[in-house]
C-alpha cells in the first residue's frame, strides 16, 4: 500500500492510553448504561476488542453497547441501517479498548468489512461518527499497520453482503 493508505480517515483515530469516562460509559458486557454520565464520553460507548474477536462476538457487543433494535439482524447490512438510525439520533462516539483484538479471530478482510460500514455510516450527512482504536502504546503501530493494509482507500463503500 502507499503512503496515502496509512492515513486513517478523519474519523477514526488512535490512542495509546484508556478512556477515563467519567460516571457513565461502560465496556459491553458488564451489565451499566453506556449511556449515563457522558463525562468525558458524550454520545459515546466503550467496547472491549477483547470481547470482539469474531464477527458473532463484535455483532454481540455492538447490539449491547449501542443499546440496538431488536430489528438489528446481526449482519453488516442491518450494522449500517442501525448506525445511520443510532446517527439520527445524535452524535456517536465509540471507543474500541484492547482494539488490536478487534476482529483479530477473523480473516482481514472483514475488518476491511467493518470500516467501510462505519466510514459509509460516516459519510451519511448524519451526525458525527467518532472510533477512537484505543491500545498499548507497544502495540499500536501492528494496529495501524493492520488498518492501513485493508484501508486499500475504499473506506465509505458501500458495504458487501454477508
Amino acid at each position: 500500500m502507499g503512503a496515502a493508505s496509512a492515513q486513517p480517515p478523519a474519523w477514526l483515530v488512535y490512542g495509546g492510553t484508556p478512556p477515563e469516562p467519567e460516571g457513565g460509559a461502560t465496556v459491553s458486557g458488564s451489565g451499566g448504561d453506556p449511556w449515563s454520565g457522558g463525562g468525558a464520553l458524550p454520545g459515546g460507548v466503550l467496547i472491549s476488542g477483547a470481547q470482539a474477536r469474531t464477527r458473532a462476538t463484535l455483532h454481540e457487543t455492538l447490539a449491547g453497547a449501542l443499546e440496538l433494535p431488536g430489528w438489528y439482524g446481526r449482519n453488516w447490512d442491518a450494522l449500517a441501517d442501525a448506525l445511520a438510525d443510532r446517527l439520527d439520533a445524535g452524535p456517536l462516539t465509540v471507543v474500541v479498548t484492547d482494539a488490536a483484538d478487534l476482529l483479530a479471530d477473523e480473516p482481514p478482510a472483514q475488518l476491511g468489512t467493518l470500516l467501510d460500514v462505519l466510514g459509509a455510516a460516516a459519510a451519511g450527512g448524519h451526525e458525527t461518527l467518532r472510533v477512537v482504536l484505543r491500545d498499548h502504546p507497544d502495540r499500536l503501530p501492528a494496529l495501524r499497520a493492520r488498518v492501513a493494509a485493508v484501508l486499500g482507500g475504499h473506506v465509505g463503500a458501500p458495504p458487501p453482503a454477508d
